[in-house]
């Protein structure tokens, strides 16, 4: 049974911009909580013809004793949109406890009482969780889906084996008001790309508390995608990445496990070499597929066994990439990645 002893009151903000399929069911998850004291759900667009409204507003309708509001969130505070919304949404939150979410983010009923847990803690300062991508409904999306539900979580671990976690993980992040405040509010992280790693990162520096990880692992619905946006979403990653880890992100390579591998039984194609790289590719496929198992079930992934090594030479390229250059598109919309971690604007034909 999930602890009922610790349930400080909650504000919930949910920045959006336009809708899919999904959305519905991932928003109405943080309507239905299991949750004893007051939770204050706000749900913030930029436009008031964001066709999110038209979602928000049924969600309202089928729970009106919720403590929920559709917030429209029109001033332009920093180049970073989701952060300018949280900017204004947080204007009207009635409680200290304050949870960043997504919007393609569904959580079972009794997450909230999960994440909270940790911040019996004095000393955590802010609480995130591993996210696995769960409806991976096109091929490049089952790609992506290795490097999330396979890769990204494992290699998070072992970082924080090494040392304390100094960035949070974006899909939830729950802090408190006094921890917001001391590291400058949202409005510190206004034009940053990587808002989530800027909080986390913040939050251990300049405000001196810890980053914990909630064991609950919630899903992330993504809308179908194709190669060419599944690749922007990876590169803008992957540059993002090295902007925020330069060293860590170069040393990564060395991780990579079927490129090694391969690149000696290119240069050795010789019996030996071939049983390494048999024996190596294996080993990497079970591996990756126990790692996915672990993380939850995906339907199908058993099946597409054969994206493992595919991943990891599309990787190596993502680093190369990564290193190359420094523009990306976000949101429709094309930016300069600075070396910091801002974002410049770029004109939309350069």
């Amino acid at each position: 049974m999930t602890d009922k002893s610790f349930t400080p009151a909650i504000t919930v903000l949910k920045p959006l911009k336009g809708l899919d399929n999904n959305i519905i069911g991932s928003l109405r998850s943080w309507l239905t909580q299991d949750y004893p004291t007051p939770i204050q759900v706000l749900f913030g667009v930029a436009s008031p013809d964001d066709p999110a409204c038209a979602i928000v507003r049924q969600l309202l309708q089928e729970h009106p004793n919720a403590d929920a509001a559709l917030v429209i969130c029109p001033e332009s505070l920093g180049v970073n949109g989701k952060v300018s919304s949280l900017i204004q949404l947080q204007r009207g939150a009635k409680h200290d406890l304050i949870i960043v979410s997504d919007a393609d983010v569904l959580v079972p009923s009794d997450f909230l009482l999960n994440v909270v847990a940790p911040l019996r803690d004095t000393e955590v300062g802010l609480v995130n969780c591993f996210y696995r991508l769960a409806n991976p409904a096109t091929l490049a999306l089952r790609w992506e889906a290795v490097a999330i539900n396979a890769d990204f979580w494992s290699q998070v671990l072992q970082g924080a084996s090494l040392e304390p976690l100094d960035f949070a993980l974006g899909a939830v992040m729950v802090t408190r008001r006094a921890q917001l405040e001391k590291i400058g509010g949202f409005e510190a992280l206004a034009d940053y790309l990587a808002d989530d790693f800027q909080l986390g990162n913040r939050i251990v520096r300049v405000a001196g508390k810890r980053i914990a990880i909630c064991p609950v692992v919630v899903d992330c619905l993504s809308p179908p995608m194709g190669w060419h946006e599944v690749w922007e979403h990876q590169l803008r990653w992957a540059r993002t990445i090295r902007a925020c880890k330069p060293l860590p992100y170069a040393a990564s390579i060395l991780g990579n496990a079927m490129l090694w591998p391969m690149l000696l039984l290119a240069v050795q194609p010789v019996k030996w070499s071939l049983i390494l790289f048999a024996g190596a590719l294996l080993i990497r496929m079970v591996t990756a597929q126990n790692l996915q198992k672990r993380l939850g079930p995906v339907p199908g992934q058993g099946r597409y066994w054969w994206l493992v090594p595919v991943k990891d030479v599309l990787q190596f390229a993502l680093w190369i990439g990564a290193f190359a250059g420094g523009d990306i598109i976000w949101r429709g919309k094309r930016y300069r990645l600075q070396r910091d971690g801002r974002l410049a604007p770029l004109p939309a034909n350069p």
